[in-house]
């Protein structure tokens, strides 16, 4: 039995936590005094907004920037993501006012 190929979208993942990777080198490389984990954040919360994600969604989103499907259990344990009753995944008011203004929880 042969291997089938892998699916595209998984291929496209992969490349982009490649390119990542080698953005966090060469920002470490150059001494860029940006944070680019906290962009990564940003963008998983601005692309997720107000809307409830089931399982495979908020994993597939995860994946897109970055992120293990399984970090969703640390944001859910950190307050930053919640599961409603219908199961799906939806940001918490603490990740909505740190979309807004990302400053603010490193005030709290």
């Amino acid at each position: 039995m042969s291997a089938s190929p892998p699916d595209l979208d998984q291929v496209a993942a992969a490349l982009r936590q490649v390119s990542r990777g080698l953005a966090a080198l060469a920002d470490a490389i150059s001494g860029a005094s940006q944070h680019p984990e906290e962009a990564r954040y940003l963008a998983v919360m601005a692309e997720w907004g107000r809307r409830g994600l089931t399982r495979d969604e908020s994993s597939r989103l995860f994946r897109k920037h970055g992120f293990s499907p399984q970090a969703a259990g640390g944001w859910v344990k950190g307050d930053w993501l919640e599961v409603r009753d219908d199961g799906r995944r939806y940001l918490s008011d603490r990740s909505l006012q740190w979309l807004a203004d990302p400053e603010a929880d490193d005030e709290q």
